[in-house]
């Protein structure tokens, strides 16, 4: 079976077949080892954050073309016996998914080479005070919760909901947990929350968290992303400085999040500068679609599609449907790019938005 890249937008070509080895690892043709498999397990949320989706009109994926959740465990133990030690499960929002606390329970139990894998969350928070218990006892490790501002008039203009105290309520549920690290996660935008980054940042300490600002991305899903709309980096690094000292933590390794220890200790804060300090060469991370596609970075117009490879291998042993998912992957890996070039006057935005591609 031949693997087959999905053009999204742009023209592609069918990589080379990857070359097999010795130790099974996902390796891409610039030595990145892959260890990071995100989830995403709806298009559907909660929310409607101006900078993802618009409110009314949205075009979700068909329910037949979601993955079950007996694909997803046998999608990830072939991806834990390729090296992949943690699952992140995004969405839309992944607490929407009825089965998730069995799609937590079917992973977590699984065993790499390595080791158990380490099943992660990022979630809106609205409903997680009521499943946490659940989710933690299914074996859920990390979680990191999306809050964009604490203010509530703001929250509902931005999200077009007014559930700030859902999320507050999810928040007090994880910081009250024994999950730990556990993150907050903020987009940094002008003229809507650059007033807060201060305010967001001291929230984040009093209720134990670290504080990740991410750059705006060209991910929604209507494509009128702004680069001058975006507060960057060293904006967010200047403003934190003016009340803080920040001292660099270093170790960064693969993770997105630069670091910065607040005035010695012992908390920190995080910036996540796709943009501007693209970090694509210690990139370890691949991503599947709720509909079954993998993507090698999360800026990329090509998708290589699994469920075509499940379709087409439903007859066969489950040994070799294990190879035809790895074949995949591997294909996947080995078609990966260097950098996502935003920078590049080429550079073409995802047809699909951030909730479709999964975070």
């Amino acid at each position: 079976m031949t693997a087959v890249p999905v053009a999204i937008g742009r023209r592609t070509t069918t990589p080379a077949p990857a070359p097999e080895r010795g130790d099974g690892r996902l390796v891409d043709t610039h030595g990145r080892v892959h260890r990071d498999l995100r989830i995403s397990l709806t298009d559907r949320c909660s929310l409607r954050c101006t900078y993802c989706m618009p409110e009314q009109g949205n075009e979700w994926l068909a329910r037949t073309s979601i993955l079950s959740t007996d694909e997803i465990e046998e999608v990830a133990q072939v991806a834990a016996s390729l090296g992949i030690r943690t699952f992140r499960l995004t969405g839309g929002e992944p607490l929407l998914r009825a089965d998730i606390v069995d799609v937590v329970r079917r992973i977590s139990r699984i065993e790499g080479p390595d080791g158990p894998v380490e099943v992660a969350m990022t979630t809106n928070g609205i409903t997680l005070a009521k499943k946490l218990p659940e989710l933690i006892d299914a074996g859920l490790s990390r979680l990191n919760i999306s809050i964009d501002t604490i203010d509530r008039q703001k929250f509902a203009d931005l999200t077009r909901r007014d559930r700030l105290d859902d999320v507050l309520e999810g928040i007090a549920a994880a910081a009250a947990s024994e999950l730990r690290p556990l993150k907050l996660n903020a987009v940094a935008m002008r003229g809507v929350n650059d007033d807060e980054l201060v305010d967001l940042v001291q929230f984040a300490m009093d209720v134990g968290a670290q504080l990740r600002f991410i750059e705006q991305m060209p991910l929604d899903s209507g494509h009128t992303w702004d680069r001058a709309s975006m507060v960057t980096r060293e904006e967010i690094l200047e403003s934190l400085g003016a009340r803080w000292r920040l001292d660099p933590v270093p170790g960064r390794g693969g993770a997105p999040a630069e670091k910065w220890r607040i005035d010695g200790g012992p908390h920190e804060v995080g910036v996540i500068a796709s943009v501007t300090a693209p970090f694509c060469g210690a990139c370890d991370r691949l991503r599947l679609t709720a509909d079954g596609q993998f993507r090698n970075c999360l800026f990329s117009n090509s998708e290589y599609d699994l469920g075509a490879v499940l379709r087409e291998s439903a007859a066969s042993s489950p040994a070799e449907r294990a190879e035809a998912i790895a074949a995949l992957l591997r294909s996947c890996v080995h078609g990966k790019l260097p950098g996502h070039a935003i920078d590049d006057p080429s550079f073409l935005q995802p047809a699909r938005g951030m909730n479709a591609i999964g975070g």
